[in-house]
């Protein structure tokens, strides 16, 4: 069984990989040869006591779960992806009717909600839309308060789905198909839009409105506290207004699993049930008249008890996708209990983790599948039949002797005997979570490096610390807090918070010191899988030969350097950051970092979301340089972000010296026409501004972009952030000579204010990169601009629908797109 089930999820992820959707013959034939694998599996010869015979057996269970899990992710595709919204309707308004299907967020003046749409037929059953409160809503007032299981008709305008698209970085529609959300968009003023009923009774509405409340008591009691969204993440597990400083400190102390409703916590919930259930049970405490065991074993009730504790749990935090997992996972355990089929362990968990995939086939596409299991496999590997259960075995032989040795009361006390027995199952039980803290901190560490590209060093003391604080006290407090009358509510949820908050400043003193955190380059796979072994040979029996040398196979995963281009290459990426620049710069020995993208909130930015991930994934820990063209927030929203994260040497910018990107920069100074450098055999040359131009107050930020032009052997590269035709009146006027270049990073995003006939003749670029959002409120590029680009016969490039651009400069000049390179089924649908 279990080869079938490690062939199931091979199956599931191969067709995850796929660029496009098997057609339904493929499916079908998959399907077929399943069924013809799994009979031969049963055929009597394979039966035999002979080593070819068995391995035989189990590569056909294992072909047979590949192709079954090939054949279902892919009807389970199918059937998600025909819900969505035809490309004619893209831009459209519609009028739709239907109900609020999620808590719904606030931020920065707009709302953000689910939508479960009844009508039109042309509209996905479900939607993501955005409520503003500014331009797009047609005024200045704010949207109103919109609660889950309201019934609105709304005219609104849609999108199909669409993200970023780049290395490292987070896939968006991936994330929308999972949760079978099929287009995305937002309100529109001058439409009926209007409430229609208060709440529509449904097991679903009922329980986001019970989370609603649950949410607005515990902002109630906590207003204005530095942690308030931690403990509604903790109580209802909504996460979003958790700050984005304190998901990266909770990422460098390694917690992040503890800060929601997290497996442990429902885990926690159902095994506490159980016990409860089943102690009530074997007592017959309700009808002590009634032998309740003989009519039904304590066990089985437990299990029973327990596994619709987590269900309750689970919908308390909005049947999130990772806690599904956990509860699928209950679920096999309460099943084998009741059963009576809890053989070996190994078989359970790999049920579970069949159960997942056949649920929710997009699991294996997230760390958490990855983690939750690979955890609990470290703890099988690391523990089981190597030590006792407290109170049995060993521990239950040691406690007689221990009563007699142990001077706890004396033996003339009473109970001094049972004394000596609580301190040895006490002992065992830490001897037994340290041990079990080993096995998941070292047992983790190659798949979090090959996930995250870095690795808490502070976590096992930092989860010995929280997990007690936070699984007993302040989740406890919180969901008490959450239920509790109101005179009594407020008390609980303040003490959980002030627990909460003396943790966090400890641990974020903790995650302040140099090495609280290693990275290093993710690492390729041959890398990954000899790093693999050395875990499995450090973790291996008491016994086993020099464990300590498994130390060794981590090595080449721990200590890996960044790659650079070759000596005289260049390599630049341009980054999807929707509409906005951002430009990573690489020769031999250096890097810049040309732009930093949008601010998409106060909270998230193209630093934070897009370029910080990239390098980390690259373990790139430092920049020569950054430029930042000017003060729109489209090429400097991600700059703070980068300069408080990646250790930067200088900054260029056309920024007043007040400018908080100025302050916060090692070394800050005007960008001027005529600054030149050489790195690697590269060349360097700043075109624009003038230093005059800082004098004239009139200027619009974009009249002083910095333009850089980049030199290398076998091409030039020229980037002229957001001038406009007068400033390339200017430069084909003063530099003519210096402005040809075979790529051009296009004016402005290609608005009809740049990219003027007489400078692109002056140009003349082999390639255009279109750096902008998809379906952008500024309707970049103009049809016209596009236009002078494709009778140049240049190279059209565009970052909304090729994703990241990567060019490299070395015996000829190479471009190449993220999403031609590495396209999936649901991309561009």
């Amino acid at each position: 069984m279990r080869c079938a089930i490690l062939g199931l999820i091979g199956g599931v992820a191969w067709l995850q990989a796929q660029a496009v959707l098997p057609g339904a013959g493929v499916q079908l034939a998959c399907a077929l040869g399943a069924v013809l694998a799994a009979l031969a599996v049963l055929v009597p010869a394979w039966r035999a006591r002979r080593l070819a015979f068995s391995l035989l057996r189990t590569g056909l269970a294992a072909m047979a779960g590949a192709l079954a899990g090939f054949a279902w992710a892919a009807l389970v595709a199918q059937s998600t992806l025909s819900d969505e919204l035809a490309k004619a309707d893209e831009g459209r308004d519609f009028e739709i009717v239907g109900t609020i299907d999620s808590l719904a967020s606030r931020q920065d003046g707009s709302i953000r909600f689910n939508f479960a749409v009844e009508s039109p037929s042309a509209v996905p059953p479900r939607i993501v839309l955005s409520w503003y409160a500014g331009m797009r809503a047609g005024g200045g007032a704010p949207p109103p308060e919109l609660l889950p299981g309201e019934r609105w008709r709304l005219k609104v305008r849609l999108q199909r789905p669409h993200g970023n698209a780049n290395p490292y970085g987070f896939d968006y529609e991936l994330w929308l198909l999972e949760q079978g959300i099929r287009a995305t968009g937002y309100v529109r003023a001058g439409g009926s839009n209007e409430r229609l009923a208060e709440f529509m009774p449904t097991a679903h509405n009922a329980v986001e409105r019970a989370r609603y409340a649950i949410r607005e008591r515990i902002n109630a009691a906590l207003p204005d506290a530095r942690y308030a969204g931690v403990v509604i993440a903790l109580a209802m597990g909504d996460q979003r207004a958790i700050s984005q400083l304190d998901w990266q400190m909770f990422s460098r102390t390694g917690i992040s699993h503890l800060v929601s409703i997290s497996g442990l916590h429902i885990t926690m919930i159902a095994g506490l049930v159980a016990w409860l259930a089943g102690w009530l049970w074997r007592k017959s405490f309700f009808m002590p008249e009634w032998q309740l065991p003989l009519l039904l074993p304590a066990a089985r009730l437990a299990a029973i008890a327990g596994f619709f504790a987590a269900w309750g749990y689970v919908a308390l935090a909005g049947f999130g996708v990772p806690a599904q997992r956990t509860l699928y996972m209950l679920a096999v355990v309460a099943l084998a209990l009741w059963l009576d089929r809890l053989s070996a362990i190994s078989h359970v968990l790999a049920l579970a983790a069949a159960v997942v995939v056949i649920l929710d086939p997009w699991a294996v596409m997230w760390p958490g599948f990855w983690l939750s299991f690979a955890a609990v496999a470290a703890i099988l590997y690391a523990t089981v039949g190597r030590m006792s259960p407290a109170g049995s075995g060993p521990a239950a032989e040691v406690a007689p002797v221990a009563a007699s040795s142990i001077p706890i009361d004396g033996d003339s006390k009473p109970g001094g005997r049972w004394k000596a027995a609580w301190f040895v199952r006490l002992r065992e039980n830490l001897r037994l979570a340290a041990v079990t803290q080993v096995a998941v901190t070292v047992g983790l560490v190659p798949l979090t490096m090959l996930l995250f590209s870095q690795v808490s060093l502070i976590s096992p003391l930092a989860n010995a610390i929280a997990i007690p604080v936070i699984s007993l006290l302040v989740t406890p407090l919180a969901l008490a807090g959450s239920v509790l009358p109101a005179p009594l509510a407020a008390p609980a949820l303040q003490c959980a918070h002030w627990l909460l908050e003396a943790l966090l400043n400890m641990l974020q003193w903790l995650s302040s010191q140099p090495l609280a955190v290693w990275s290093a380059p993710t690492p390729a796979w041959p890398i990954f899988v000899f790093a693999l072994a050395g875990t499995a040979w450090m973790l291996a029996p008491r016994g086993w030969p020099l464990r300590w040398l498994g130390l060794a196979c981590w090595l080449p995963l721990l200590s890996a350097r960044p790659e650079s281009p070759p000596a005289g290459e260049l390599r630049v990426i341009a980054f999807d950051v929707g509409q906005g620049m951002a430009m990573l710069v690489e020769t031999s020995g250096h890097r810049l970092l040309y732009d930093t993208g949008p601010a998409y909130s106060p909270e998230t930015n193209g630093g934070n979301r897009v370029i910080l991930p990239y390098l980390r994934a690259r373990g790139i820990t430092a920049l020569d340089g950054m430029i930042v063209t000017h003060s729109d927030t489209d090429h400097s929203g991600g700059a703070l972000a980068i300069l408080r994260d990646i250790r930067t040497g200088w900054v260029l910018s056309s920024l007043p010296a007040g400018h908080p990107i100025a302050q916060a920069s090692p070394r800050h100074a005007h960008c001027v026409a005529g600054q030149q450098w050489e790195w690697d055999g590269i060349r360097f040359e700043m075109l624009h501004p003038s230093a005059a131009s800082y004098e004239d107050p009139g200027l619009k930020p974009n009249a002083r972009g910095c333009t850089l032009r980049i030199t290398a052997r076998s091409g030039s590269l020229l980037l002229p952030a957001d001038i406009e035709a007068k400033q390339e009146a200017a430069l084909v006027a003063a530099v003519p000579d210096k402005l040809r270049a075979d790529v051009l990073l296009v004016p402005h995003h290609g608005s009809g204010t740049s990219s003027t006939p007489a400078f692109l003749a002056a140009v003349r670029p082999q390639h255009g990169i279109f750096q902008l959002g998809y379906r952008n409120r500024y309707h970049h590029p103009r049809a016209d601009v596009l236009q002078r680009y494709v009778d140049l016969g240049a190279g059209i490039w565009r970052t909304d629908e090729a994703g990241a651009v990567s060019l490299t400069f070395g015996d000829r000049t190479d471009v190449s797109a993220w999403r031609a390179q590495h396209r999936r089924y649901w991309h561009g649908r």
